[in-house]
């Protein structure tokens, strides 16, 4: 909505439609914006085993090239979602795509891991921007069915950067090297900076200061929880460093908690969360996007380490989970108009639980036909989604509110695959670990080759033995990290029941749609 200037008495009217061509220029450049931001989280889960040995990274450092960028994606998303409300959308998105391409261009040419690692946690920030501002100018741009459609299209779009992510990666990785994984995202920057000045500027007009007290404490707090995460993995879970972490994760989220209590517009506004059917949508992405995440990270290392495949093949045989979320957003934007929303989200994750517990079969170096079924199950739980997730969550206020709307939500989403990634991470590390017993090995040494084979690194950890000893450390690793795949996936399975079973007795319908 905008402020009419002409008007003495300030009185909110609505904008002038779009014309089609506006219309279509500026869905094809959120659309275009949005495939870059899950890009930098499935490409480098690919190409990270060939970045840490040419780096010579350790496991933690290694780990931080993905838990920077979601960390601080997740983080700033309020923030993000504030400015845009109060500076403008298409300036904020704007910003967000020169921070988020500038920083992959860093990345792309540096060979310093700290380097690497600080860049991808300033690369987070220009994605928040990207992802609040882009979903604000969508609820701005349309209205009613023809919101549900772009809606549609932006689930697509983010189902193409998940779906084709693992996939072209393995391509680069094989045929060029893991640099051009970051660079590519200079060939979608372009086109978009091209198409912006078609994009209608829109703010909400009540919108005062950032909330900078809110933004420092949920920053720090989910800093500190990833922190404690790594730390656990490493120096293990009742170590001073893993236990720090998680007490300043509480005591930071308390202070936050405190902070928008008191503040007059906050960004996180705690008001909304006295309606059940908005805290369930906003937290979809727990049960949705979750157990989506830890698959597309950690499957293809899995396949790369003991499952013996090629950069290349170990994308491939994502396909069946990813190509449902490439195809299905549409449709299920469409069926959204037919089919009641909780209905929906509840078979979504119906099919998720069912997929996760199918997964279960999986085996080292198994033909890749006994996986098909499993991963497509779950795929198309994750796809039906993906179509209907974003619109349900705007539409449940204002769309003067829609940056703060999209800043909770997404950060949810974010904040849920932050989590995802540095917990299963440290879950398999751990679980894989406590598998071993190698009388060979000294404890340090079990614990180097729990953490590299959890990231595909097997070569390295393999190294540290005797080359008699080999063999049998291939064969232990092999069967712990397994099992510990196995019980992910069961976790997986018990969440995205939780999760349909709440969704369909708590959300109300009436109230996802009356802002449509």
């Amino acid at each position: 909505m905008a402020i009419d200037a002409t008007n003495p008495q300030g009185a909110r009217i609505a904008p002038d439609r779009l014309t089609r061509g506006q219309q279509a220029a500026t869905l094809v450049a959120v659309a275009l914006a949005s495939v870059m931001l899950p890009l930098a989280v499935t490409a480098p889960a690919v190409a990270l085993t060939q970045l840490a040995a040419d780096l010579d990274a350790s496991v933690g450092e290694a780990q931080w090239v993905q838990n920077a960028y979601n960390v601080t994606f997740a983080a700033f998303m309020l923030a993000a979602g504030g400015l845009a409300d109060r500076f403008g959308r298409r300036r904020i998105l704007v910003v967000g795509l020169v921070v988020f391409t500038a920083m992959a261009t860093v990345i792309g040419l540096s060979s310093n891991i700290i380097v690497i690692d600080i860049a991808r946690a300033v690369q987070g920030v220009g994605a928040a921007g990207i992802m609040t501002s882009g979903a604000a100018i969508l609820a701005d741009a349309f209205r009613g069915a023809a919101r549900a459609r772009a809606f549609g299209v932006l689930g697509t779009s983010f189902g193409f950067g998940l779906a084709m992510g693992p996939f072209v990666a393995g391509l680069m990785v094989n045929f060029l090297n893991w640099r051009m994984v970051f660079l590519m995202n200079l060939v979608f920057a372009a086109v978009v900076l091209l198409l912006v000045r078609s994009l209608r500027e829109s703010s909400d007009p009540d919108a005062t200061s950032v909330d900078w007290g809110g933004v420092i404490t949920f920053s720090t707090s989910l800093f500190l929880l990833s922190m404690a995460f790594v730390q656990g993995a490493e120096t293990g879970w009742l170590s001073a460093g893993a236990i720090g972490s998680a007490v300043g994760f509480v005591l930071f989220l308390a202070a936050f908690v405190v902070v928008e209590s008191r503040v007059r517009r906050p960004m996180f506004d705690l008001s909304l969360f006295t309606r059940p059917t908005f805290v369930v949508v906003v937290c979809q992405p727990f049960t949705i996007t979750f157990g989506f995440v830890v698959l597309l990270v950690y499957l293809p290392p899995f396949f790369q380490g003991v499952g013996g495949f090629g950069a290349a093949e170990a994308g491939a045989l994502l396909l069946p989970l990813t190509l449902p979320v490439l195809a299905l957003p549409m449709l299920a934007g469409q069926l959204a108009a037919r089919i009641p929303l909780r209905f929906m989200l509840a078979t979504s994750s119906l099919l998720i639980a069912g997929g996760s517990l199918w997964l279960m079969v999986l085996q080292p170096g198994q033909p890749w036909t006994a996986l098909a079924a499993p991963l497509a199950v779950f795929g198309v739980g994750v796809g039906s989604a993906f179509g209907v997730m974003d619109n349900a969550a705007l539409s449940s206020v204002e769309v003067e509110r829609a940056g703060m709307a999209s800043g909770i939500f997404n950060t949810m989403r974010i904040a849920g695959e932050s989590v995802a990634i540095a917990g299963a991470g440290s879950l398999l590390a751990t679980l894989s670990l406590r598998g071993l017993d190698l009388p060979f090995a000294t404890t340090e040494q079990e614990r180097v080759l729990a953490g590299e084979a959890t990231q595909g690194r097997l070569d390295t950890a393999l190294g540290q033995f005797a080359s008699a000893d080999r063999d049998s450390a291939l064969e232990a690793v092999s069967a712990s990290l397994t099992s510990a795949m196995h019980t992910a996936f069961l976790g997986l399975a018990l969440l995205a029941l939780a999760g349909a079973v709440v969704t369909f007795l708590v959300v109300k319908e009436s109230e996802l749609r009356k802002a449509g």
